[in-house]
């Protein structure tokens, strides 16, 4: 079953608390919170997506991966410790000063 959020909507029309409540699909929204009896609405936050193609840890996987990044035609430079940059990968000077 999902779980639906739900707000307290106070007299001003001010929100008030939020709590997460189990319910059918098909049931309908709550109008009154089933403990107080005050007047709630349902609240509508986007999706969570934690994986995937574009997610942090994604991208830094594949932008550590030097084989991937030359072969999709990407240069990458590190930095050396006298502040330059070095090139590892790809095409391009092998080095960068300031």
């Amino acid at each position: 079953m999902p779980s639906y959020v739900y707000e307290v909507v106070h007299e001003d029309g001010t929100a008030g608390e939020r709590f997460e409540i189990e319910q059918r699909m098909s049931d309908p929204p709550l109008e009154t919170h089933p403990e107080t009896g005050q007047r709630v609405r349902r609240v509508y936050l986007p999706p969570h997506i934690g994986a995937g193609r574009w997610s942090d840890r994604a991208m830094t996987k594949s932008s550590s991966d030097d084989k991937k990044l030359e072969r999709l035609g990407f240069t990458k430079y590190v930095k050396a410790s006298d502040g330059k940059y070095e090139k590892v990968v790809g095409k391009g000077p092998d080095l960068l000063k300031k």
